[in-house]
C-alpha cells in the first residue's frame, strides 16, 4: 500500500486547471489522485469514476489504499483529489472531523440503498424465536453463539476505523449487551471466513455485514440467515438524531446509507467538468453486488477488476457517454 505524500497538490492542481482553460478536453494536463479504503471490493466504484475522468482528459493516477480517516484528511488537505465511497451518514464523524462542507465538495448520490445490520443463522433464529438483538441479554441465548467458551456471544464485527465499529460498540452499551456479547474486531474478511466455516459446520453464527458486499451472496438473507432488529434507534456522534426505523416499522439499527463521491472542494471548484461528473454519476447497488460476487468467486486480481469495469461500461455505453458529455459541457 502506497502512502500519501505531503505537498501542495491542491494548489498546483488549481493552477493547472486555470492554465489549461480553453483546451479541447477540460482535464488536459491536470493530475487526479484517487484514494479508497483497503476494502478491495470498493475498487470497482473507484475505477468507474477514474475511467470517466480519463475521457475528460484528466491524468488519473492509480488509487491509493488508505484507512478512511486518512482518506478524508488527505482529500481535505489537497494531498488527494477524491474518494468514491463516502458512506453517508456512517462516515459523518470522519467527514466533519476533517473539515466538513468547508473542505469537501459532495453533490449527488453515487450509490443508494446500502444496508447494514446484524444477522444470525436461520435455524437458530427459528428454533429459539430470536428476532431482536436485545434478546441476547439473556445469557442462555447469548451462549448459543459462544465460539470460544467464555460464555458470551461472539459477534463477528467491524474493522476498527471503518465507522461501523463505533456504531456496534454504541449498540452493545445502549441495548444492555456488555455482559453477554463480545464484539470481535480485526481483519473482517478473515473473521467472516471463520464465521462461514462455523455455519457450514452447522453451528450458530452472529455477525455484522453490509450491502453491497459478497457476504450476502454466500449467506443469503431469508435462505441461510435472518436479520435481527433492534429495540429502538440509537446512534453515536453526528448520527445521534437519526432514526433508523424504516417506513414499514422495522428497525435494523443502521440507517440506509448512500455512497457519495467526495472531493477536495478547492480542486472541484477549479474543475467544473469533474465536479459535474461527481454529481451525476449513479451506479446501481445490484451491479456492485454482481461484481463483488465475481471477485469472491476468484476474479479478484487487479486485471480482473479492470476487465469487469470495462465490461460494465460497454454494457452501459450510452449512459457512460452521457455522463462524460454532460460533464464536458459544464466546463464551457
Amino acid at each position: 500500500m502506497r502512502k500519501i505524500g505531503l505537498g501542495a497538490f491542491a494548489l498546483t492542481a488549481v493552477f493547472a486547471a486555470q492554465t489549461t482553460f480553453g483546451a479541447e478536453l477540460p482535464g488536459k494536463g491536470i493530475q487526479v489522485q484517487p484514494v479508497q479504503s483497503t476494502i478491495t471490493e470498493e475498487t470497482f466504484q473507484t475505477l468507474l469514476v477514474n475511467k470517466a475522468l480519463e475521457k475528460l482528459g484528466y491524468s488519473v493516477q492509480s488509487p491509493r489504499e488508505v484507512d478512511y480517516n486518512v482518506a478524508y484528511t488527505s482529500i481535505a488537505s489537497g494531498d488527494a483529489t477524491f474518494m468514491a465511497v463516502n458512506w453517508d451518514p456512517l462516515h459523518a464523524d470522519q467527514y466533519q472531523a476533517a473539515g466538513g462542507d468547508a473542505k469537501f465538495y459532495r453533490q449527488g448520490n453515487y450509490v443508494e440503498g446500502a444496508a447494514q445490520g446484524y444477522l444470525i443463522d436461520k435455524n437458530t433464529a427459528e428454533k429459539y424465536h430470536i428476532t431482536s438483538i436485545d434478546q441476547l441479554k439473556d445469557p442462555n441465548i447469548a451462549k448459543l453463539f459462544d465460539a470460544n467458551g467464555d460464555g458470551k456471544a461472539d459477534l463477528s464485527g467491524c474493522t476498527p476505523g471503518w465507522g461501523c465499529e463505533a456504531v456496534i460498540n454504541h449498540h452493545i452499551k445502549a441495548y444492555g449487551l456488555s455482559a453477554t456479547v463480545e464484539h470481535n474486531q480485526g481483519n473482517y474478511a478473515a473473521i467472516m471466513a471463520d464465521t462461514i466455516s462455523r455455519f457450514k459446520e452447522g453451528k450458530p453464527i452472529l455477525y455484522y455485514t453490509w450491502t453491497p458486499y459478497w457476504v450476502s451472496d454466500v449467506l443469503v438473507p431469508g435462505r441461510d440467515v435472518a436479520w435481527l432488529q433492534v429495540p429502538f434507534s440509537s446512534l453515536p456522534g453526528e448520527q445521534k438524531t437519526i432514526s433508523t426505523k424504516l417506513p414499514n416499522g422495522a428497525d435494523y439499527g443502521f440507517p440506509v446509507n448512500s455512497m457519495r463521491i467526495v472531493a477536495n472542494k478547492q480542486w472541484a471548484e477549479a474543475n467544473p467538468a469533474a465536479a459535474k461528473l461527481f454529481a451525476i454519476m449513479k451506479l446501481p447497488i445490484a451491479d456492485i453486488n454482481a461484481q463483488n460476487a465475481r471477485m469472491h468467486q476468484g476474479e479478484a486480481q487487479e486485471a480482473d477488476i479492470e476487465r469487469q469495469t470495462d465490461g460494465w461500461i460497454k454494457a452501459h455505453q450510452a449512459l457512460f457517454d452521457g455522463w462524460v458529455h454532460t460533464a464536458e459541457a459544464a466546463a464551457k
